[in-house]
């Protein structure tokens, strides 16, 4: 009965996964035969790379600020949610729209809504007599308005959150109550326990979709830029803008593999990019013992 899961195991994930470890101690084209290279990526990687300290730090960014922002604006929408009295399926569904727009949509609505010069909500500043800033045309707003998009589309989180919610027993709170806990000792002590093995859920999966953000700052650079197409010279004349503030790692890693067809330099930072995130989990997985239910009992 196990033969055919570890056969689908063997083909969809050891073998890539091998055959990735060993691309990266070799120079491969995608059309010559691989030739061993040994450890002159990972060398050139942490050496001599000149836009991969920018792209990983871009990329910690959005691990650092926008996964908890998206978490934190998604339990606060679900905790509304649930104290909602009427059409509370109604502000449910409206919230969680959002959430289906494909990503490519959505940022490129995004992108025309902050548009600096025609844009609605810099026509609204300056009809208060607010200069509009710059937005994604910004080296200092481009990360900040993508954790705006990051928020508008946090509706898969909201819901995951609120289904938790709705799970935490009530004399939980009538107990906390009692003993004359306030609102924020409640959150503390009640919500937070109870629900924390969906925050790690949503953490950990947030954490690694930050690690991989690719397509949302992508997209956001070549619209933004006003040079997206084949015609200015595809994804690569484009990525990273405005200056490198959304060159993530992802984006680097596609030039790299896919532009200059350096396949066995991708799979390196590739292979890095595992192990980053197989440690940032590890590690979240162990401190979440801190926050286990059973500890506050």
């Amino acid at each position: 009965m196990l033969a055919p899961t570890l056969l689908g195991l063997a083909v969809f994930f050891v073998y890539p996964l091998v055959a990735n470890l060993y691309f990266s101690f070799t120079r491969y084209d995608l059309v010559s035969a691989p030739q061993w290279n040994g450890l002159n990526n990972y060398v050139y990687l942490f050496t001599k790379d000149p836009r991969i300290a920018t792209a990983a730090l871009n990329t910690l960014w959005f691990v650092v600020i926008l996964v908890p922002v998206r978490i934190v604006c998604a339990l606060a929408v679900a905790g509304l949610l649930l104290r909602a009295r009427s059409a509370g399926g109604v502000w449910r569904t409206i919230f969680y729209l959002p959430a289906l727009v494909p990503p490519v949509a959505s940022v490129v609505a995004f992108v025309f809504l902050f548009n600096p010069g025609t844009g609605p909500v810099n026509l609204v500043l300056k009809s208060l007599g607010i200069p509009g800033p710059l937005w994604f045309n910004d080296p200092a707003l481009a990360k900040p308005s993508l954790v705006l998009l990051g928020v508008w589309v946090m509706g898969d989180v909201m819901i995951i959150l609120l289904a938790a919610l709705l799970n935490v027993p009530r004399d939980q709170y009538e107990a906390a109550s009692l003993d004359g806990a306030n609102g924020v000792q409640k959150v503390r002590y009640v919500t937070i326990p109870s629900i924390a093995p969906v925050l790690l859920f949503a953490l950990v999966t947030g954490m690694i979709a930050a690690l991989q953000y690719f397509t949302e700052a992508a997209v956001a650079s070549g619209v933004a830029s006003g040079r997206s197409g084949a015609a200015s010279g595809g994804l690569a004349a484009d990525i990273g803008y405005p200056e490198d503030s959304l060159l993530t790692y992802t984006q680097w890693l596609y030039v790299r593999g896919f532009a200059n067809f350096q396949l066995g330099y991708a799979a390196a930072m590739a292979v890095v990019l595992f192990l980053v995130a197989s440690v940032f989990v590890a590690l979240l997985l162990r401190k979440s013992r801190a926050f286990s239910p059973e500890d506050f009992s």
